[in-house]
C-alpha cells in the first residue's frame, strides 16, 4: 500500500503543534540563562584570542568554564578540547575521583556499551531485573587493562528507577549495596528498548533517597544527550557532578571536538588532575584557537537542542504510524534528544540507516556498513553525513546488530533537516531501493 510522505508528515506535525510550542518555552528559558552567564562575564572578543603552549593564564578558557557553570546552574565547570569523547570526559570524573579500594555503585543498570571497559566490567554477568534483586559486580579477575577494576575499584550495579520501583524498594537496595565513594547515573537509554530516559527531577529523586540512606553521598551523572532538553540541568537537581560531550547538545553544533565536567568544584579539579597530572590540574592546556567556536556553539544550543527534539518527536509519530515499536511516544515529554525505534529485522535496520545517511549534506553518497567499533560488544551500523565527525547533535542514527534491531536516531541542527530527511527517507522505502517498513 503507498504512502504519502508529505501527508504523514503534515498530519504527525498536527498532532504535535501544542507539543512543540512546550519544546519553544522551555527552549526560551534555557536560552536567557545562556544569555545570562554571557553577560554576567562579560563576554568579549579578547576571549576568542589563540594561545599556544601550556595556555597558562588563558582569559578565554577561565571565561569558557566560567559561562557554562553558570550555564547549567553549577558552582564549577571545565570545559576542554582535549577531552576527546564523552566516554572520555566521563572516565576522567571517574579516575579522578575515586582511589583503589573504592566503590562505585551504579544506580541505573548497565551503562552505556562504551563505559564497560573503562568500568572493567566482563561478560557474561546479568543484572537483576528489579530493584532490590541481584546486583552485577566486576567480573573477576579483571583483565581489562588500565580499567576502574584492574586499579581496584569495586563495582555494583543495581537498576533503579523512581517510577517504576518507588521510595522503599529503592532506599533498602541502596541500604544493603552499602555505601559507596560514588554514585553513578545514567540520564538517557543508551543501547537499550527496555529503560528509559530518567527525567532531570527523576535524578533529583535518586540522589536525595541515597542521601536518606547515606548523607554524604556523592552522586555522578552521565548527562550525555540530556543538555538543554529540560530547563535545568542534573546539578541543579542535586547531582554532585556531570560530564558530557561538546559534539553532542552543549555544543550547539559548531564545536570541533571536547568534552566538559561540571559541578562541585573539587570534583572538576579532580577530573583535571586525571585528564592533565597532579600539580596542573586544570590550570594549563591551550583550547586550540576554539573559543570562539565553543561559544558560539553554547549561544545556538537551546535553539539547536529544541530542533532536534521537535524532529525526534515528528519521526516518532511517523514511524509510529507506519507500525514501528518506538519510545518514546510522540506526545511523551522528552528529557534526552534520542528516538529510538524498533524494526525487529536485521535488513530493516541496516535499509533505515543508510536511507538517513542518504539526505546527509555530508557523504550522502555513502552505503553505511555494519562493522565492529571499539568500546561495543555487537556490530553496529551507523549513519551520520555531519560536518563534525561523530557529532550526534547533527542528525545521525546508529544500532548495535542485535536483537531486538532497534535503531536509535539524535540530533538535527534545524528541524528542517529531520523533516526533510524523514521525508526522503519514506520516498526510499516506498521505491523499494532502502525499504524499512
Amino acid at each position: 500500500m503507498k504512502k504519502d510522505g508529505h501527508k504523514l508528515i503534515a498530519l504527525a506535525e498536527e498532532r504535535l503543534a501544542e507539543a512543540f510550542r512546550h519544546i519553544d518555552d522551555i527552549a526560551m528559558t534555557n536560552q536567557l540563562r545562556v544569555l545570562a552567564a554571557f553577560r554576567q562575564h562579560k563576554l568579549t572578543e579578547e576571549f576568542f584570542a589563540e594561545r599556544t603552549g601550556y595556555g597558562i593564564d588563558d582569559t578565554g578558557r577561565e571565561a569558557m568554564d566560567r559561562i557554562f557553570a553558570s550555564a547549567f546552574g553549577c558552582p564549577s565547570a571545565a570545559v576542554r578540547m582535549q577531552m576527546v569523547s564523552g566516554t572520555h570526559a566521563i572516565a576522567c570524573a571517574l579516575f579522578g575521583n575515586l582511589r583503589p579500594g573504592d566503590s562505585l555503585i551504579s544506580l541505573t543498570g548497565k551503562p552505556y556499551d562504551t563505559l564497560e571497559e573503562v568500568i572493567g566490567v566482563q561478560e557474561p554477568v546479568t543484572a537483576g531485573s528489579k530493584a532490590g534483586g541481584k546486583a552485577r559486580k566486576t567480573a573477576k579477575p579483571a583483565k581489562i587493562s588500565g580499567s576502574l577494576a584492574e586499579l581496584g575499584v569495586h563495582y555494583t550495579e543495581l537498576d533503579l528507577d523512581p517510577v517504576r520501583d518507588g521510595e522503599n524498594k529503592i532506599v533498602a537496595a541502596i541500604h544493603k549495596a552499602g555505601p559507596a565513594a560514588l554514585y553513578h547515573i545514567q540520564k538517557s537509554r543508551g543501547y537499550s528498548m527496555s529503560r528509559r530516559t530518567l527525567s532531570n527531577k527523576d535524578i533529583g529523586k535518586l540522589c536525595t533517597m541515597v542521601r536518606k540512606v547515606y548523607p554524604e553521598a556523592r552522586v555522578f551523572v552521565d548527562n550525555c544527550y540530556g543538555e538543554f532538553v529540560e530547563a535545568a540541568e542534573p546539578t541543579a537537581h542535586g547531582a554532585n557532578l556531570m560530564a558530557g560531550s561538546l559534539i553532542k547538545n552543549p555544543g550547539g553544533g559548531l564545536a570541533l571536538t571536547g568534552g566538559y565536567v561540571a559541578g562541585d568544584a573539587d570534583m572538576v579539579e579532580n577530573a583535571l588532575v586525571r585528564l592533565t597530572a597532579p600539580g596542573i590540574g586544570g590550570h594549563l592546556g591551550v583550547t586550540f584557537n576554539q573559543n570562539r567556536l565553543v561559544f558560539q556553539g553554547l549561544f545556538m544550543a537551546p535553539s539547536v537542542v529544541a530542533g532536534a527534539v521537535k524532529g525526534a518527536m515528528l519521526v516518532a509519530s511517523v514511524m509510529g504510524e507506519l507500525g514501528c515499536k518506538i519510545d518514546p511516544a510522540p506526545m511523551d515529554t522528552r528529557f534526552d534528544i534520542i528516538q529510538a525505534i524498533e524494526f525487529g529485522d536485521r535488513k530493516k535496520l541496516v535499509n533505515f540507516c543508510r536511507a538517513i545517511q542518504s539526505f546527509s549534506p555530508v557523504n550522502a553518497h555513502v552505503l553505511p556498513e555494519p562493522s565492529a567499533m571499539p568500546g561495543y560488544a555487537d556490530e553496529v551500523i551507523m549513519a551520520g553525513g555531519s560536518f563534525v565527525e561523530g557529532a550526534t547533535i547533527e542528525l545521525s542514527c546508529d544500532g548495535p546488530l542485535r536483537e531486538p534491531y532497534a535503531v536509535y536516531l539524535q540530533g538535527g541542527l534545524s528541524y528542517l533537516h529531520v523533516k526533510s530527511a524523514l521525508l526522503g527517507a519514506l520516498n526510499l522505502s516506498q521505491s523499494g531501493e532502502a525499504r524499512f517498513f
